[in-house]
């Protein structure tokens, strides 16, 4: 039985088929549904120190757009957390954290066109979450 469901999005227009398939999985069941975005720690901490607290902001807002993107998304209720770490740590945490069933996630992302098959957060997720961990890819638009 699949009662929670965390959707792992970085905002990027290929975690959009992930985030219908969670959902339509998600109300199949009658789960409850957790959007989690993960501020790349690396992101900021390579930032000029003048900058990184406009960097840090800047990714929190993106962060925030990304979940709520989500929650828009779904007919029902969607909570929603930006955490800030090492992306596979955090989601895999997260999912503990809420006690969660699965795990859907996209397998490339903002950095995906330098992955080939599984982006390397996915693919980490995948090796280290403690649930199963659901990977959507995006389909071509030809397709």
């Amino acid at each position: 039985m699949i009662e929670t469901v965390v959707i792992a999005t970085d905002g990027s227009e290929s975690v959009g088929r992930a985030v219908d398939v969670a959902l339509d999985l998600a109300g199949r069941f009658d789960a409850s549904v957790h959007a989690l975005y993960v501020l790349e720690e690396s992101e900021v901490e390579g930032a000029p120190d003048e900058v990184r607290d406009d960097m840090r902001t800047a990714l929190e807002e993106r962060g925030e757009e990304a979940v709520a993107a989500v929650r828009d998304t779904s007919s029902g209720d969607v909570e929603t957390a930006v955490r800030e770490g090492r992306p596979a740590a955090e989601i895999a945490q997260y999912a503990r954290d809420v006690d969660a069933n699965v795990v859907a996630t996209g397998t490339r992302g903002r950095h995906g066109e330098n992955r080939f098959l599984i982006g390397s957060v996915a693919e980490r997720v995948v090796r280290t979450c403690p649930v199963p961990v659901l990977t959507v890819r995006q389909l071509d638009e030809a397709a």
